[in-house]
């Protein structure tokens, strides 16, 4: 087996090192680590046709000859240039831009990279269907998960390589545009405006995102809650969003005593004008499709899933995809909790129907290893949550909620492993969890 890091020969003159993760083996980079993205993006509409320029902060983490950032066969790379010099030369084959900078860059020494592309961005696709930049029917979507970052931008598209954003959106004035973070300046000139958000936390690649559609932004009424709160919607939906997603401040101050603070200065829920299949999370941001707002509070527990990830996904953010239960074990068991401290059923009640219906469903799926093609399963969803609420049995309800509080806090905005909550956890109990743990997460057949 090749050593991290290290060129082995291929067929044809291609080269390969060994994966950052073996679920997604073509995505993601080393011999470098990303602090910060720059990106200048200007967008037509009704052309669907990107330019963008990405500055990219980086430090070199050895040495070697060529450095690789995934990017989409989908943009045409017209420039780039390493550390100010003259332009380097570079290869963009197989989603990967691949450049050589003119000089070697010492371990530890500045890689500061600038990208001139363009093209028609396009959804890539992949087993779990297709994911990244995609065209509404007026406007754009970004949803990457867990692979289509490098449909709109060069980066080290993996969650373990998180950095601060600075995101700039040219596009035609009637429509609005939405990224992640803080919008720092908004200047229209002519017929096109130019909207700049500051991210400032560290984000993984997959959960940046551009927004752009027909919407109006508004502030969602939260006097219960520091924590500032918008929608950002087609004025159509308002009396139906302003329905369905009523309690949703009650539902962060909720998630706010169970989780510990928010770990963003504000949150923003996004509609769009079409329907969408399922909601998705990015970074301070939930995107919900027209569908979603039905006039009857039919999503609720959507709302609740989208807006726990902001704890357990985007401020803990995985460190490699088989951890996947992290994030989506954690947000379905959110859903229970917000029924339980809502009137609905207890989280008990839910849990017991779900293990009910896992008991029927095969049983060949291992939750903390579940393989690249079950990891976005229903089955990790709910025996992800149905471990988490075990754990609660175990620990009882004071040590549980402690342990939750802790592990945001400890882990705010880094990256986080399976091993790292079972060690967490075994500081709130004198039994051993072992058992526990061996029963949930490493054996395939129900508990």
């Amino acid at each position: 087996m090749m050593k991290p890091g290290k060129f082995a020969a291929g067929g044809a003159g291609k080269f390969y090192e060994e994966p950052v993760d073996a679920y997604l083996p073509q995505n993601g980079n080393r011999g470098y680590r990303v602090s910060r993205y720059e990106l200048e993006l200007t967008y037509k509409v009704p052309s669907n046709r990107l330019a963008g320029k990405a500055s990219i902060t980086a430090n070199a983490t050895e040495v070697r000859a060529k450095f690789a950032f995934d990017l989409s066969p989908a943009l045409t790379v017209s420039k780039v240039t390493v550390n100010g010099a003259r332009p380097a030369k570079y290869t963009h084959q197989h989603g990967k831009l691949t450049l050589t900078p003119a000089q070697k860059i010492p371990a530890g020494g500045a890689l500061s990279v600038t990208v001139q592309y363009a093209g028609t961005p396009s959804p890539i696709r992949s087993i779990w269907g297709e994911v990244g930049w995609e065209e509404l029917t007026e406007g754009a979507i970004v949803a990457s998960q867990p692979n289509g970052a490098a449909s709109w931008f060069p980066c080290d598209d993996h969650p373990s390589s998180k950095a601060s954003y600075q995101i700039s959106i040219t596009t035609d004035s009637p429509y609005y545009a939405l990224a992640n973070g803080t919008l720092l300046r908004k200047q229209t000139r002519a017929s096109h405006t130019t909207w700049v958000y500051e991210q400032s936390e560290p984000m993984a690649t997959y959960l940046t995102t551009v927004q752009i559609g027909p919407y109006e932004r508004r502030r969602v009424p939260s006097d219960q809650v520091a924590t500032p709160m918008h929608a950002v919607l087609p004025q159509r939906l308002r009396t139906r969003f302003e329905h369905d997603f009523a309690r949703q401040p009650e539902m962060m101050d909720t998630f706010v005593r169970l989780f510990g603070p928010y770990p963003f200065a504000d949150y923003t829920v996004l509609v769009t004008d079409d329907d969408l299949e399922i909601p998705v999370e990015a970074q301070g941001i939930s995107v919900f499709g027209a569908n979603h707002c039905d006039g009857r509070r039919g999503s609720e527990r959507l709302v609740a899933h989208e807006l726990a990830h902001q704890w357990f996904g985007n401020s803990l953010t995985l460190r490699s995809w088989r951890d996947i239960w992290l994030h989506e074990g954690f947000a379905c068991y959110a859903e229970w909790l917000w029924s339980e401290n809502s009137g609905g059923p207890s989280a008990q009640e839910i849990a017991t129907q779900a293990h009910l219906n896992l008991g029927l469903l095969p049983q060949d799926l291992l939750l903390g290893d579940p393989g690249p093609d079950l990891m976005f399963d229903d089955r990790v969803y709910k025996r992800g949550a149905l471990t988490l609420h075990a754990l609660r049995q175990a620990l009882g309800d004071g040590p549980f909620f402690d342990l939750l509080r802790q592990w945001t806090a400890r882990y705010r905005h880094s990256n986080v492993t399976t091993e790292e909550f079972t060690d967490l956890a075994a500081h709130f109990t004198d039994a051993p969890l072992r058992p526990l743990w061996d029963a949930w997460l490493w054996n395939k057949i129900l508990p």
